[in-house]
């Protein structure tokens, strides 16, 4: 089981956009993935259908409820939620020990049925933001091309190297990505600095600036339910191969939904047995050529999450 905190202490960063649609991509591969959403906005828990739960991430940190029972549906096969909650503000401010401890417990308890968990931390320097990077294994870093998000970056990334020193010597960078990504000088230059500066852990993949990632929150869907034709989702889908390819077992059956004009129908297929890699280079050439369009979704997913068995 892979976890991976999803990390930028600036506000903006497209940090809470590629936990989700990360998540949408693995899943719609076959993998099994939970989202930890640990921003008290909870705009991770509202963006996979779960906009007011009963239970959060709270009650695990507090030690009242392992996260096992603190598990929700979401609008994405595949993917599970442990959701925010606004009181992750109050537990803030308990101290770095608590917030570390709890968090550790609570995963360190979690059933190893998930193949990747992704935590979505909080746009701060706070301790909210810390505890998740002192249990993770690693941490994926956000950055939006623009030359003031660079000071975000260079900011989590010292803070990992202090907590790999005093709190996790297993933390790893996983990953910069650069998002939102358009064609302007001012855009490829910023890559290029992060390309000069953090060399092999600037990831290939770069997610381009797209209307249909701003729109697929609204429907409570991953850009690859939503637009499964979009850029937004072949770039997620990139992401997802070229993180996660070499480290999970093949045999898993693609999820994958072609939206078209009219209903929903299963794509083709996949060939039995492909490997990870396979089935994830498959998904990008059926986005390249699936019919239907980027048609939208009739309606809402207000009511497509359940709650938590208690």
């Amino acid at each position: 089981m892979r976890t991976v905190a999803v990390a930028n202490h600036k506000g903006g960063s497209a940090k809470t956009t590629t936990t989700v649609n990360l998540a949408g991509a693995l899943g719609e591969a076959g993998y099994d993935v939970l989202v930890i959403d640990m921003d008290p906005q909870g705009s991770a828990s509202a963006w996979l259908g779960v906009p007011n739960p009963e239970v959060s991430v709270v009650d695990a940190i507090r030690g009242r409820d392992p996260l096992a029972h603190l598990i929700y549906e979401t609008t994405a096969p595949g993917v599970h939620l442990v959701a925010a909650s606004p009181d992750l503000v109050a537990v803030d401010r308990r101290g770095e020990t608590d917030i570390a401890l709890g968090f550790m417990r609570a995963l360190e308890r979690l059933p190893a049925r998930w193949d990747v968990v992704l935590v979505d931390c909080p746009p701060s320097l706070g301790y909210l933001a810390i505890a998740p990077l002192t249990v993770c294994r690693e941490a994926l870093v956000p950055v939006e091309a623009h030359f003031m998000a660079l000071a975000g970056v260079t900011s989590v990334v010292e803070t990992m190297d202090q907590i790999k020193v005093r709190l996790n010597p297993s933390l790893r960078l996983g990953g910069v990505v650069a998002c939102r990504v358009n064609r302007t000088l001012h855009a490829r230059a910023v890559v290029a600095r992060l390309e000069h500066r953090y060399q092999e852990a600037m990831l290939r993949t770069q997610v381009r600036e797209s209307i249909r990632l701003a729109e697929a929150a609204s429907y409570h869907l991953p850009i690859t339910l939503y637009a499964p034709d979009s850029s937004g989702a072949e770039d997620y889908r990139a992401l997802a191969a070229e993180m996660f390819e070499p480290a999970l077992a093949p045999g898993r059956a693609s999820r994958r939904i072609v939206v078209s004009a009219l209903e929903p129908v299963e794509a083709a297929a996949p060939p039995a047995a492909p490997t990870p890699l396979e089935r994830l280079k498959q998904l990008l050439r059926w986005g390249a050529g699936a019919t239907g369009g980027d048609a939208v979704p009739e309606g809402t997913a207000d009511g497509g999450a359940s709650a938590p068995e208690r």
